[in-house]
């Protein structure tokens, strides 16, 4: 080694960033992020904010002192548009506070258009047009563009302030923190706690409006696929009641928040909320049933369907024993052997099998089978072998004379599946974990969040997958169901919401340990870092308290009903 090419220098008072695609940006050390990447003129249709800064999420204010490769963040990726909601839920929360000083606001839900569900609690909800003033005065806060800054502050005195401003959810919630500080963020006069990163000001969050809907109203905002068009808003009636549903229950519970729900767990009331949650399911299972049974004429085909990881299956094995109890025999018919042979399967804009697609199925032979079961004939019905990708001869089956076919799977409630079946002969319902539980007031709880984890650890279980493995496909699963699911959840005649206010207390002690074994270096990593964070909020709950035939078994394990078939 040449000794003499070492020496000692001084920092270079410039250093550089390097972009993805091979551009080199150099600036002054401790220079933001986002002043870096803000002298590129290529934000426009799609906004700039954040970025991953050499594998971690940083903030636009991020001051880079090293050399660093950046990959910037916009609103069409997943992080960015999380960044864009969570600031655009503190400029609400500040001009809502502004405007009606004393009144409780709750932001509740997503909607599929784009948008939060709000409403007032316990008082008269907005006008229309207080609603528009409150528009309006978010949208004078976003001209002025106010800076919103961050600092950490020690627990206790962020307790504190949250008791003087009398907001209890958020006391209760901080009094299960393990951490000794709490990052705030200021906007003006307003400071409070979000769970993520925000923007560097007010003026990047233009892109929104508040419509009235059903008593409360909807903060609506851009979706990823056009940043910067707000698409017309729709929102579902009966998904709406759903929610509220589960609100009265969780309100009955003593639940209606995460700081209430930790405390039953630290009481240890917790075993009567889960006898509580799951005598809910059960009795609402059992409605659905006799809905079935008493529907006239009665339906020979019920279908079931919904998103990814929401408890199909076990859903679809209690409502068989529900309508056992009734006297009705069902028959769990599997769509999946109806596949094409893999060489006659369409193909997506990629170039690979598309076997979600509707026309992967054999629909012709498939409602021929159906037809001939429901009229009492006997059917050699159809086998698909994954292995080989050929569609094969199945068992031979003839149904009881009291017998209907249940049939689960994404196209249950597309019309394209059975079009030649009359609708008062099929029954719909659509299964869906609709999470109404939030962390307080402005820091709601993501219902995908919950469906991932739940995935995440029954695919460690069953199949091996690493957390790795299940959030990098994660993405596809959910253009899947945006494309063959949510277009058709309004065609069904029931909706059970399969969410459980402690189930992200029992999916914690197990997902925990699959997140931390996702490697630093991968894009995957920002989301394991994410949710870890997430779940510290929860204390972990003792598995054993979950009963054996409850949902939440379908993924943790154990379930009563895994081995459960009538054929």
């Amino acid at each position: 080694m040449n000794k003499k090419i070492i020496k000692e220098v001084r920092p270079d008072p410039q250093v550089q960033i390097r972009l993805p695609d091979g551009r080199v940006l150099s600036g002054p050390r401790g220079t933001t992020i986002g002043n870096f990447l803000l002298t590129l003129h290529e934000w426009e249709e799609n906004p700039l904010m954040g970025a991953v800064v050499n594998g971690t999420l940083r903030e636009l204010t991020y001051p880079v002192q090293m050399e660093a490769n950046v990959l910037p963040l916009t609103m069409a990726d997943n992080d960015g548009a999380r960044i864009y909601r969570r600031s655009l839920t503190f400029v609400l929360e500040a001009a809502f506070e502004e405007l009606f000083p004393g009144k409780y606001l709750s932001v509740d839900h997503a909607v599929s258009s784009g948008g939060y569900y709000c409403e007032l609690k316990n008082s008269e909800q907005l006008t229309a047009n207080q609603v528009q003033a409150l528009e309006d005065h978010m949208k004078a806060i976003v001209s002025k563009d106010i800076p919103l800054t961050r600092k950490q502050v020690p627990l206790q005195e962020a307790i504190e302030y949250f008791a003087n401003k009398g907001q209890t959810d958020k006391v209760l919630l901080l009094k299960y923190r393990k951490k000794d500080y709490l990052i705030l963020y200021a906007l003006g006069n307003h400071l409070d706690y979000f769970h993520g990163y925000m923007v560097p000001s007010t003026g990047f969050l233009r892109w929104f409006d508040l419509v009235p809907a059903d008593g409360g109203f909807v903060l609506h905002f851009t979706r990823r696929s056009q940043p910067t068009v707000l698409q017309p808003l729709t929102y579902s009636q009966r998904l709406l009641s759903t929610f509220r549903q589960y609100g009265s229950w969780l309100t009955r519970l003593g639940i209606e928040n995460v700081g209430a729900l930790n405390k039953s767990i630290e009481t240890g009331k917790i075993r009567e909320v889960i006898l509580v949650s799951e005598a809910l399911h059960e009795q609402k299972i059992a409605e659905i049933a006799t809905q079935i049974v008493n529907r006239k004429p009665r339906p020979h085909l019920v279908l079931i369907s919904g998103p990814s990881s929401s408890g199909k299956t076990t859903f679809s094995k209690r409502l068989s024993i529900q309508l056992l109890a009734q006297g009705i025999s069902p028959f769990p018919f599997e769509m999946d052997n109806y596949f094409v042979n893999r060489d006659e399967t369409p193909k997506n804009e990629n170039g690979q099998f598309d076997f979600e697609a509707l026309q992967a199925l054999n629909l012709p032979l498939m409602a021929e089978h159906l037809k001939l079961l429901i009229s009492g004939e006997e059917v050699q019905l159809r086998h698909y072998n994954f292995k080989s990708g050929l569609n094969e001869p199945g068992k031979t089956v003839r149904l009881q004379k009291d017998s209907l076919v249940i049939i689960e799977g994404i196209h249950g409630l597309n019309p394209g599946l059975l079009p030649d079946f009359p609708v008062q002969e099929t029954f719909r319902v659509y299964v869906s974990c609709l999470t109404q539980l939030n962390l307080d007031r402005y820091n709601r709880i993501s219902t995908t969040d919950t469906r991932l984890l739940r995935r995440m650890v029954r695919d460690a279980r069953e199949r091996g997958y690493t957390a790795k493995q299940t959030i990098e496909r994660w993405e596809s699963v959910r253009l899947g169901e945006q494309r063959h699911i949510f277009p058709y959840q309004d065609n069904a005649d029931e909706i059970f919401n399969s969410a459980l206010a402690y189930d992200l207390s029992a999916l914690r002690a197990l997902a925990e340990p699959l997140l931390r074994q996702v490697p630093f270096s991968t894009p995957e990593n920002i989301e394991a870092k994410r949710l870890l964070a997430f779940l510290e909020w929860f204390l972990p709950l003792d598995e054993d308290l979950i009963p054996d035939n409850s949902i939440l078994r379908e993924f943790l394990g154990n379930s009563i009903l895994s081995d459960f078939s009538l054929w």
